[in-house]
């Protein structure tokens, strides 16, 4: 008989030696990625910056592949390079923003919330599957591996279950980290949706990570770690409907969120870094330095005057004599698209583009 995913909890013995010892390995990486985060005066520099960086490498598992110029160009609004993969990575940083505001307003996860992120993610109202014909297939050789649930009511149902899994803590004592590796796998083995399933999935494991308070803002991504282990992935994941091998999942998970945590805290230390070496330049070489102008910069790499006059409330003449001034100092470096101007911090640019 084919397995076919039930309501939760499952009735699995997770508390193994290998996945006990993991879990504390995990548990201290993410709690200094909590307070390494803590130490930027102003988080949504963080939210900007990796949020685009987990945008692309999220895309990049759906083989959605746009190189950071392409989409740095893109958050800019230009048309002309607004190419269909930048685009569907400007729908991703939308979805996990709005995933996040959800989350942190209602302080539950419900399926209404993850249509809305799905919705903003797909850019259609298409909502939870209610034709059949799904099937997920080794990319590879085009070989059907599993075969979702196609009955729509069936859908509906272990939706309102992991729903109820998701924010009803009486349901299982499992330690958050492994409650959301299950909640992964059951999302990804359910395929509630025609498309974005994967995507949605990774933004579901940040913002649990979010509810549950393990950490406070939406910067720990396991794209890259995906990318990284990708077949790994794929396989481990269909291993746990085949051969019931959950450890192996979840040591794997657990893995992706230690790995990531360490990078993330490097990565958070180097852009504190650099934003320290623009703040003394600024506040040094520059009398119109305020934080608001080190905050705007550091948002994202690429900005234009109109992005500077809104931000500051300041007029175009005056936005266009700091950023050209910067860039004359060699904070920013000037670029011209068509007949406009933008303007690149290249410090932060080598920093989110670091391999």
């Amino acid at each position: 008989m084919k397995w076919k995913p039930t309501n939760l909890p499952y009735s699995i013995n997770l508390d193994t030696i290998a996945i006990l010892k993991k879990l504390a390995v995990t548990h201290r990486s993410l709690a200094e990625l909590k307070g390494t985060a803590q130490s930027i005066p102003r988080q949504e520099v963080l939210i900007n910056s990796i949020a685009i960086q987990e945008a692309k490498d999220s895309s990049e598992v759906e083989n959605i592949v746009t190189t950071h110029d392409e989409l740095y160009k893109s958050s800019l609004q230009v048309n002309h390079y607004l190419t269909a993969q930048s685009k569907e990575v400007q729908n991703y940083i939308a979805a996990l923003k709005r995933g996040f505001a959800i989350v942190k307003e209602k302080q539950v996860l419900t399926i209404n919330g993850i249509l809305e992120i799905q919705e903003v993610l797909e850019q259609n109202n298409a909502g939870l599957r209610k034709v059949p014909g799904t099937n997920l297939k080794n990319q590879t050789t085009g070989e059907i591996v599993f075969e979702p649930p196609q009955d729509a009511n069936e859908i509906r149902s272990l939706m309102e279950n992991l729903e109820q899994f998701i924010n009803d803590s009486s349901m299982s004592d499992y330690d958050p980290i492994v409650k959301m590796a299950i909640i992964h796998f059951q999302f990804e083995s359910i395929h509630p949706f025609y498309d974005g399933n994967g995507r949605t999935g990774r933004i579901i494991n940040i913002l649990y990570l979010v509810l549950t308070e393990l950490l406070e803002l939406p910067i720990l991504y396991l794209s890259r770690y995906i990318i990284k282990h990708k077949s790994d992935y794929y396989r481990l994941l269909q291993e746990v409907r085949t051969d019931d091998k959950w450890e192996e999942w979840i040591l794997y998970m657990l893995d992706a969120v230690d790995q990531t945590s360490k990078d993330t805290i490097v990565l958070i230390k180097d852009i504190k870094e650099v934003m320290q070496i623009v703040k003394n330049d600024l506040r040094t070489n520059y009398k119109f330095y305020s934080q608001e102008i080190l905050n705007h910069l550091f948002k994202q790499p690429y900005t234009k005057i109109e992005f500077l006059m809104h931000e500051l409330t300041i007029s175009r003449v005056t936005a266009a004599i700091y950023l050209n001034t910067l860039a004359e100092g060699g904070i920013l470096v000037k670029q011209k698209i068509g007949k406009s101007n933008y303007y690149v911090n290249w410090r932060l640019m080598e920093v989110l583009t670091r391999v």
